[in-house]
């Protein structure tokens, strides 16, 4: 991928992507005083459009985040929609794209302080395939390092320095020879995993951590539960144990990166019979319909932008990173 006329929204102006900087002495940068999310767009060949996925929900939650920061909210949820849209216009992707807003403290001082802060907007697009292996059961560990709690920096808020965390937890993993991890509460409860939710399935019933066990408030997560509901799956959310994770029957990740990632081992042991499950798979294969704006039902999470072939051209092709 290029650079090369690619734009990115920053401070109330699209300008090319090679003159969206800041200052090496930008708070954000020296302190993680940032917030974001990372929403999907997802290329429908058909019909020439991308559908991004519960954009409203996304800029509502980084809303919120800002007030856990002391933030101003730079523009109104409606605006920040529109403000993505032309951006996509203006890259024209035809190919699944990664959004990145992120609101960030700007001053340019010494000291961690949030108060009399300014705060700046930057959105940015790039193409993104799959974050992790979804074509394979993925094998995880539980993580030696434990999830940071609400006391601590809140994970319901998505802030830049706590991603040092999720940075931690992945890295251990890997290097062990595990594709991803499981992160356990200070409690000793199960949590989610390095930077996406967790669910498992116990004598039939989809399971996953209520959202006061030190989780980000998932909007896949909660894209699932609804998913369910209309599967007729039954669900519930609740404390688990860590041993569960090695008698359940399924298990798999959910996230805007992640997706839908079934995982098939934890700890060298088999998840279930160590292939993918069947509930996994039927919300899989529905969540890729939904996303792509192939569900009518499902139809108002997917915000259509139409890419044209005048304005075409800037990305093509996924980038997997996992």
């Amino acid at each position: 991928m290029t650079s090369n006329n690619v734009y990115v929204y920053m401070d109330g102006q699209y300008v090319l992507d090679q003159d969206a900087k800041i200052s090496v002495r930008t708070h954000a940068f020296s302190y993680g005083t940032s917030v974001f999310e990372g929403i999907r767009g997802y290329w429908n060949e058909e019909e020439s459009k991308i559908y991004i996925f519960r954009m409203r929900e996304h800029y509502e939650r980084i809303a919120k985040s800002c007030r856990i920061m002391f933030m101003d909210m730079p523009h109104t949820v409606d605006e920040f929609c529109n403000i993505t849209t032309e951006l996509i216009k203006k890259n024209s992707p035809r190919t699944d794209t990664y959004i990145r807003p992120c609101v960030y403290k700007k001053g340019t001082w010494i000291g961690p302080k949030l108060l009399n802060n300014p705060d700046g907007t930057i959105i940015f697009t790039m193409p993104l395939g799959q974050y992790v292996d979804i074509s394979k059961g993925l094998h995880v560990c539980v993580s030696s390092w434990r999830r940071l709690s609400d006391l601590s920096i809140p994970p319901r808020a998505k802030i830049a320095g706590s991603y040092c965390n999720a940075a931690l937890v992945i890295t251990e993993a890997v290097k062990s020879g595990f594709d991803e991890a499981i992160t356990i509460t200070e409690k000793g409860n199960v949590a989610e995993g390095s930077a996406m939710n967790l669910f498992i399935v116990r004598d039939g019933y989809l399971v996953t951590s209520p959202i006061t066990e030190s989780i980000l408030e998932g909007i896949t997560r909660d894209t699932i539960l609804r998913l369910a509901k209309d599967l007729d799956i039954p669900t519930v959310e609740r404390q688990m144990d860590r041993t569960e994770l090695y008698i359940c029957e399924e298990a798999f990740f959910c996230g805007t990166g992640a997706q839908v990632s079934p995982i098939t081992k934890i700890d060298h042991r088999p998840v279930g019979d160590g292939k993918v499950g069947p509930i996994a798979k039927k919300l899989q294969d529905l969540y890729f319909n939904v996303v792509r704006g192939k569900v009518e039902k499902y139809k108002h999470w997917c915000t259509p932008v139409e890419i044209t072939r005048e304005n075409e051209g800037k990305f093509k092709q996924p980038i997997d990173i996992c």
